[in-house]
């Protein structure tokens, strides 16, 4: 079971939404040194990504994006904050311009 689910509806369809989430993978990559990986699908998409501690996947579909992550032991305690912040990451990211 996940530690932290979170489910966004959008407007963008799916080539939109794979650029969020695209985008989304390379601050997270970036910021926090999350080994993603990607796979394109005909009607959706779903990417994983993982660290020490961390792991967990976006699925991508042309209505709906849904984050699942799974904490370790050290990171369990802050799911709060990190819930928040990945939330809020991706609520950016969906109200603004996808990216080109």
């Amino acid at each position: 079971m996940a530690d932290i689910l979170i489910e966004r509806s959008h407007t963008l369809g799916l080539a939109g939404a794979r650029a969020v989430a695209r985008r989304w993978m390379q601050k997270a990559e970036e910021a926090y040194g999350l080994d993603c990986r990607y796979v394109e699908g005909t009607h959706g998409d779903e990417a994983e990504f993982r660290r020490d501690g961390v792991a967990g996947r976006v699925e991508v579909g042309a209505d709906r994006l849904r984050l699942e992550a799974t904490l370790g032991f050290l990171f369990a305690a802050f799911s709060d904050q990190i819930e928040q912040r990945l939330a809020r990451s991706l609520d950016e990211l969906l109200a603004g311009p996808a990216p080109a």
